[in-house]
């Protein structure tokens, strides 16, 4: 993987979200959470968020970006505070993968990781996103690596009962710049 001069490696835990105009690398582990990443292919800026459940039903509270809805709004209104518009970004979506397959065999629809598999999608489709890239589902955990002065996003997908010893794959749809 190429590297920036001078770049700064941030983490996202869940629940959180980032925004930068510099050079930086974001990087998190998505089990059943979802992660957007934006990016502006003209400005080199973007963020991702990291989010772990698709909505809350209080809304009297201050934007949290542990839920889907929320998380997303935080990162549009970054997009929003540097004079862009979120139709000017390419957009991913990452993770969603089933952690406790057996526990969710009867009712494959109903385990967190469907319900933010589908919150995230109803949410691209609500804020007219277009997808660049998407690898969600599956079970187990991605690790995430997202480059901001390229706009690569790196994605390692473990599932579950398997070991994986090879590198960070190249998500396909983000080559060609």
């Amino acid at each position: 993987m190429k590297t920036a001069t001078k770049t700064t490696e941030l983490i996202l835990a869940p629940g959180q979200v980032s925004f930068a105009t510099r050079p930086l690398r974001l990087r998190t582990l998505l089990g059943s959470c979802v992660a957007f990443t934006l990016w502006h292919p003209q400005r080199l800026i973007g963020g991702m968020c990291h989010f772990m459940l698709p909505a809350r039903t209080r809304r009297d509270q201050p934007l949290d970006g542990k839920y889907a809805d929320e998380a997303l709004e935080l990162l549009l209104r970054h997009a929003r505070a540097h004079g862009t518009r979120a139709r000017d970004y390419q957009v991913k979506v990452f993770g969603g993968g089933e952690m406790f397959p057996e526990q969710h065999r009867h009712l494959p629809d109903q385990d967190v990781a469907s319900l933010n598999i589908r919150a995230a999608l109803a949410l691209a489709e609500r804020h007219h996103l277009h997808l660049a890239a998407q690898d969600m589902g599956s079970t187990g955990y991605r690790t995430i690596l997202f480059d901001l002065w390229t706009g690569n996003v790196w994605v390692r997908h473990q599932p579950m009962g398997t070991l994986r010893k090879d590198a960070y794959q190249k998500n396909q749809r983000t080559a060609g710049r």
